[in-house]
């Protein structure tokens, strides 16, 4: 696993000094499926879990549809990457140390209240904003938000402590991109570190999700 994970981090740091701002290109898409394709390819060889080889399979696919500047692609995309939630969803739930019942121990009852007014708040400012991609979006944010809830099932204890961190940075990288579409003015500031914020946490997201569910590591 070491050897992908070197090379979808390589990839990864090669996208964001070059390419966060960068016209649309292949090489643009090619480098930025890589950087999560090869932890695809890592958790396959090292025995991963069948959801997360697949999650990550479909992130790299949606990684290479929203790079490409077609409305049919993107929302291709939000379906590709809200499959890899679900399938992040069912990861979370089938492993045998989720418990079910955390989800009515304190605190989880009120982390969900709070994902599920921060998804309110967030559908409310995006649904005007979004125009034609205002369904897609609206179908997306639900599943994003499920994604950090389900991950209440897992203990926080030991390597599993990263898919509950993985989680959040994902929601957190969805949050900022939505700001960054929909919402900041090509003149903003806050427009032009963006990309930075988005790319940055949404590869450590996924770090994290195939590093807390390896078999054994980085071997």
């Amino acid at each position: 696993m070491a050897v992908w994970w070197g090379i979808g981090a390589l990839a990864s740091v090669v996208y964001l000094v070059r390419f966060c701002h960068a016209e649309e290109s292949y090489l643009k898409s090619v480098i930025k499926t890589a950087s999560i394709a090869a932890l695809s390819v890592g958790a396959l060889l090292a025995g991963g879990p069948w959801a997360l080889v697949a999650a990550l399979a479909v992130s790299a696919l949606g990684d290479w549809l929203i790079s490409r500047d077609s409305q049919l692609a993107f929302k291709l995309g939000v379906a590709s990457f809200a499959a890899g939630h679900l399938l992040y969803v069912g990861l979370f739930l089938t492993h045998p140390l989720a418990v079910p019942e955390r989800l009515y121990l304190h605190p989880a009852p009120w982390v969900i209240m709070l994902l599920g007014v921060l998804g309110a708040l967030v559908a409310v400012q995006l649904f005007p904003r979004a125009g034609k991609l205002r369904w897609p979006v609206m179908a997306y944010i639900p599943i994003i938000l499920s994604m950090g809830a389900v991950a209440l099932v897992l203990p926080a204890t030991g390597r599993l402590v990263w898919a509950k961190i993985g989680a959040g940075v994902f929601i957190l990288s969805d949050l900022v991109l939505a700001q960054e579409l929909f919402v900041l003015s090509d003149a903003s500031r806050l427009q032009k570190v963006a990309p930075y914020i988005v790319w940055s946490t949404y590869w450590i997201a996924q770090a994290c999700l195939t590093y807390a569910f390896l078999p054994t590591g980085f071997a």
